[in-house]
């Protein structure tokens, strides 16, 4: 997976998708950073992470609304915000804010849009990898926009902002630009990237991060079986994950798969007769990986 340079690029749909310096901002002479107030619909993992991120960036967190009121007032309260709640957010009843950030999952996204009520001219925009910025069609009085920001968040996990990409789009320039400079306050990665490129990004993301999640958590459980601590994978897991990013994956595979190791490959299959689901699984991956090969392209490592 290795790290290319910035770049400008066409997005695949006719729009543009370009990395932003997050400097861009600040080079004017006595520049100073411009503050927004900002309302969160939703008081989960996304919510939870980026509302304080977002008022240590400078920025006045107004309201934070959920469907619970325990849950508004967990994120709302330790910063001052209005805590709302309830089946149906109203917003117009709310303390203003110049961006409205819609923090919930993307099953729930459309119904929140729709049944929210929104001060007219409302710039409102979704933390989603894999909705459109056309979902908001159906509320034409409010300007919508994406601020996705690409990483895993769970309870307890400190998120390392200045490191997090954060993908935007907006269907209008002006609130493009709050977009990057509220991006570029929390991040040093801020790219443009519209819906169809977003969406095969947030497809990427599913296997490099919940994907590998699980074949690890196999791997625990197999380990589990055995008696044998899970740590005995930690220096495996990391040499792995380091190479992949450094190089073209496909290129540094290794294992019984790509060497095509038939016998190997029938001693495990055999080794997991005892778990179906998992059994399938590694025959699903090991043609997949032995397809790859076999395809054009930059081939895979020497078998290792």
């Amino acid at each position: 997976m290795k790290t290319d340079p910035p770049r400008a690029a066409n997005g695949g749909n006719g729009a543009t998708k370009c990395e932003i310096s997050a400097s861009f901002q600040h080079s004017s002479p006595g520049y100073l950073p411009v503050s927004f107030k900002i309302a969160l619909l939703g008081a989960g993992r996304v919510a939870a992470q980026l509302a304080p991120a977002l008022a240590r960036a400078g920025h006045r967190v107004v309201a934070v609304w959920s469907r619970q009121a325990a849950s508004a007032r967990a994120v709302a309260d330790p910063l001052g915000a209005a805590a709302l709640h309830g089946p149906a957010p109203d917003l117009r009843r709310a303390p203003a804010a110049d961006l409205y950030l819609l923090a919930v999952p993307d099953d729930a996204a459309a119904a929140v849009l729709a049944a929210a009520q929104w001060p007219a001219g409302a710039l409102v925009a979704h933390t989603s990898g894999a909705l459109p910025l056309a979902v908001f069609a159906a509320r034409p009085e409010v300007r919508g926009a994406v601020f996705y920001p690409l990483q895993t968040f769970s309870p307890g996990r400190a998120i390392d902002w200045p490191q997090v990409p954060l993908c935007l789009e907006a269907a209008d320039a002006d609130g493009l630009a709050v977009l990057q400079q509220v991006a570029a306050s929390l991040s040093q990665r801020v790219l443009l990237v519209a819906s169809v490129p977003r969406r095969q990004l947030h497809v990427a993301a599913v296997f490099a991060s919940n994907f590998t999640n699980h074949l690890l958590g196999l791997a625990d459980a197999l380990l589990t079986e055995a008696q044998l601590p899970a740590d005995l994978l930690t220096p495996l897991v990391r040499e792995t994950v380091d190479k992949a990013l450094r190089n073209p994956p496909f290129q540094v595979q290794t294992g019984p798969a790509i060497r095509h190791d038939a016998a190997t490959i029938a001693t495990h299959t055999a080794a997991l007769a005892a778990h179906p689901r998992w059994q399938a699984l590694y025959t699903q991956l090991t043609a997949s990986i032995q397809a790859s090969a076999a395809a054009p392209g930059p081939g895979p490592a020497e078998p290792g």
